[in-house]
């Protein structure tokens, strides 16, 4: 592996599918705002850029150098590669975390590649490595991040500032750059489903390139414990299927209690016997699964004490400073007494995931598109979602199905009807984000989504998001599920009906705490904030409680980890440094043993 202690963000980006040699990219780039995004036309793929930023931070953010908020229409970056001798005779592949929104390279002013999405990981091919050996080449990248336009957000805001849930927007590169050299024939990546029943891992092993009589070698490891190998020839269809058991011996369960984690080693072997591609993964061994209204997970019932987790920081926006920054809010949170997370409203860098497969933190992953609707006549058709939706989704999908941590899937949020008397373009997104995430992963929940639409009838999950404030009045609302239908808020006027699915409260408290005093825009929550902390931790208290003594509620989510700029309800202020007795917190979570249910 490839990196330096000076740059930023240096560890390696794709812990579940790992090759040893790779070329870190972060650190300075030449930069330039084109605020009219006429850069194209003004010459700047080979015109020299006037700034420099650090890559992977946003523009927008204080890590990044420029901290420029205003509305940026486009960026562009370039720098020079070249690449080490020994890549000679590879195919060079560049590698790009996460860029917002539309992105285009180019090498030494020539095309190479385009994604749309500002959420999702994507690869373009740079072609021979050799031409990258010789002498550095130019590489140029334009993003386009519009804030007029239809696409997918988060919880970035269309206004100058922030306001209220929403924050300030990220433009182009946010995640880690990083060269790869591969063989023509090598492994894409692979699909790891465990089998808790069975006490085995299905593996889906797709390979690119010619492959006539090659084979894969997959072992499977327990620590230095070889405990399974398979040897089978390159599948003609080029997706190799492979099983690999755990003996009785080795078999333990993933779970909060146990993540245990077992290494998986895979060779691409030539048909002469060359190892032409060496790759290396991890797995856990652990099952999700329904059973009337309780969700359970190596088929026990484990109460979900979730938390809203935004994941934006301070100095870097929707990029952590740093792996560690990753690492301390799982265990902010775990201290806390939560034992997962929402990944609210971002698709979360793949190492989050990593530590929270290693760290036994359940994870619901989302994808970023708040504001999402159908509007009606006089509203404008700018948060109407397109097929694109469906496409990043299914980007974010592919990358992350082998992660343990995630034991469901929620793909809208929140989305919004103005007309019930025909369906909509929404209702078509909506139903074709859910058919295809159903497709792709038939080993998990999915919700249709998140909130007060649900909109297929089908939906594994039902939820709801309730933000008030008064423990009685939420009781009231969020009455118990043994007396009929559950609470839904406004959305019961376009939700098909409830049919007895598992049910959470995957939104509510929000306590509007702000030490200081509440100041105006420079302070949100929702309700009426409260004057003392001891108000927090009543108020916490009678909402818990509420969703704690419904025997058929499978969990819930509480907003949020931390404060995030003007919204101050979290249980850590925004720097992360204490804010509230998290002790305290933990205790009124877990003080009954009734609520570890199972």
């Amino acid at each position: 592996m490839t990196a330096t202690a000076a740059q930023p963000r240096p560890e390696y980006p794709r812990p579940s599918f790992v090759r040893d040699r790779w070329l870190n990219l972060n650190g300075a780039w030449d930069f330039e705002i084109d605020q009219g995004d006429s850069g194209l036309e003004r010459g700047l793929v080979d015109a020299p850029l006037s700034g420099t930023i650090i890559v992977p931070f946003a523009p927008e953010s204080t890590l990044s150098g420029v901290a420029n908020t205003d509305f940026l229409e486009a960026v562009w970056y370039r720098r020079g590669v070249q690449v080490p001798q020994a890549w000679s005779g590879q195919l060079l592949l560049l590698h790009i975390g996460a860029a917002d929104y539309d992105t285009t390279v180019w090498v030494d002013g020539t095309e190479c590649g385009r994604h749309r999405g500002g959420f999702t990981s994507f690869t373009i091919d740079l072609g021979p490595a050799d031409h990258f050996v010789r002498a550095p080449r130019q590489l140029t990248i334009r993003c386009r991040d519009s804030h007029r336009g239809a696409q997918a957000r988060g919880k970035q805001s269309r206004d100058y500032e922030g306001r209220a849930a929403l924050y300030g927007r990220t433009t182009g590169l946010w995640q880690t750059v990083w060269l790869e050299p591969v063989p023509a024939t090598r492994f894409e990546r692979p699909r790891i489903t465990p089998d808790a029943g069975s006490g085995a891992f299905h593996l889906e092993l797709p390979v690119s390139g010619p492959a006539a009589g090659m084979r894969v070698v997959a072992e499977l490891l327990d620590g230095t414990d070889r405990i399974d190998r398979a040897d089978r020839l390159v599948a003609t269809d080029f997706t190799t299927m492979v099983d690999l058991a755990v003996p009785l011996a080795h078999r333990r369960l993933w779970s909060p209690a146990d993540p245990h984690l077992y290494d998986v080693r895979l060779q691409l072997i030539s048909a002469g016997g060359d190892v032409v591609d060496t790759v290396s993964s991890y797995a856990g061994l652990r099952s999700v699964s329904i059973d009337g209204p309780a969700v359970l997970l190596n088929g026990e019932r484990v109460f979900q004490r979730l938390v809203l987790d935004q994941g934006y920081y301070p100095d870097g926006l929707m990029t952590a400073p740093s792996d560690q920054a990753l690492v301390q809010d799982i265990e902010l949170s775990l201290a806390a007494g939560f034992n997962g997370a929402r990944l609210h409203q971002k698709v979360f860098e793949e190492r989050f995931l990593h530590h929270a497969d290693r760290m036994g933190y359940l994870v619901w992953a989302e994808f970023g598109d708040w504001g999402c609707r159908e509007p009606g006549p006089s509203s404008g058709d700018n948060q109407r979602p397109d097929a694109s939706y469906i496409t990043q989704w299914l980007e974010a999908v592919q990358r992350d199905y082998s992660h343990p941590s995630i034991v469901g899937w929620c793909p809208l949020n929140e989305t919004f009807q103005d007309r019930q008397d025909r369906i909509t373009v929404l209702d078509d997104v909506t139903r074709g984000m859910f058919l295809a995430t159903k497709l792709a992963d038939r080993t998990r929940p999915v919700i249709d989504a998140s909130g007060y639409a649900h909109r297929v009838d089908q939906t594994d999950v039902y939820d709801s998001h309730l933000y008030e404030q008064d423990p009685r009045e939420f009781a009231d609302l969020m009455k118990p599920l043994a007396d009929g239908a559950p609470y839904i808020n406004e959305g019961a006027k376009w939700s098909v009906a409830y049919r007895g699915q598992p049910y959470f409260c995957s939104e509510f408290g929000g306590i509007w705490w702000s030490p200081g005093g509440v100041q105006g825009a420079d302070s949100w929550g929702y309700g009426q904030a409260v004057r003392t902390e001891e108000e927090v931790y009543e108020r916490f208290t009678g909402l818990v409680d509420v969703l704690l003594d419904d025997p058929l509620m499978f969990g819930y989510c509480y907003t949020q980890l931390t404060d995030v700029f003007q919204e101050q309800n979290g249980i850590y202020f925004f720097d992360r440094s204490a804010k509230l007795d998290v002790a305290r917190i933990r205790r009124i979570q877990q003080r009954r043993a009734a609520i570890e249910r199972g």
